[in-house]
């Protein structure tokens, strides 16, 4: 049972996702709140998910993201809003999903599906059978268009983000999806794809040349002859895996 606490400054929102996610008969709901001051005193060990409404009074709910991250505390997160232009900043701040009022029940699920598929991974624990460690699948499904597309791992060039939506991109084509890019890196853990800057992830197998760029930053020609860039953040963990 996933364990969800709720921010939202109107009260009747607040009440029709809690009844939305009672009824997934997956979540418990173990507080609420109207204003980032309550928020911000959350227990993170005891939430796993933090559904966050955009306009509070006086300030965002990226602004509560932001706050919590830098007090050391990191639920999951989902922003639950009216606008959609708050979108890309929203999954730069490694959101989970993404979800608009009017709140649809089928789209509560799938966030709620979503959420559960991201946290053992959150939460540090082993996918295991018998106490073996599960050895990562070379496929990857994805989400387009209400399709599930089935696609190899070693055909991923790099997947990055572009106004508000995650883009796929392998040897034949280009994907869109509305999963986050933190979603990806953690369902692609333990293989050749890793994160090389906030808004990218590569695959090390892809990468034909490294061009150094300005302030200890490097740009990555990939094999499409397309460019990523690498931040300063990943650049010594990318120096340890290729060995440059």
């Amino acid at each position: 049972m996933l364990k969800a606490f709720i921010v939202d400054d109107e009260p009747l929102a607040r009440d029709e996702l809690k009844y939305l996610l009672k009824r997934t008969k997956q979540v418990e709901i173990v507080g609420e709140a109207d204003c980032i001051e309550d928020a911000l005193e959350i227990d993170d060990t005891s939430i796993d998910v933090l559904f966050v409404d955009i306009m509070l009074a006086n300030e965002t709910g990226l602004d509560l993201v932001e706050k919590l991250k830098k007090k050391g505390k990191h639920p999951a997160i989902v922003f639950a809003t009216a606008y959609d232009e708050y979108a890309l900043k929203a999954f730069q701040l490694n959101a989970i999903d993404y979800i608009l009022k009017p709140f649809e029940e089928q789209r509560v699920l799938q966030t709620v599906e979503k959420i559960t598929s991201f946290l053992p991974l959150k939460n540090g624990e082993k996918d295991t059978v018998a106490g073996e460690k599960k050895t990562p699948s070379d496929k990857l499904a994805i989400t387009v268009d209400e399709r599930i597309i089935i696609i190899h791992i070693q055909d991923i060039l790099y997947i990055g983000t572009m106004e508000g939506k995650t883009i796929i991109v392998t040897e034949k084509q280009k994907y869109q999806t509305s999963d986050s890019l933190v979603t990806f890196e953690k369902k692609l853990q333990g293989t050749s794809i890793v994160r090389v800057h906030r808004g990218y992830l590569v695959n090390l197998d892809a990468i034909v040349e490294i061009q150094p760029w300005f302030n200890s930053t490097y740009n990555l020609v990939m094999n499409d002859g397309e460019s990523v860039p690498v931040s300063r953040t990943y650049t010594k963990e990318l120096k340890q895996l290729i060995g440059f």
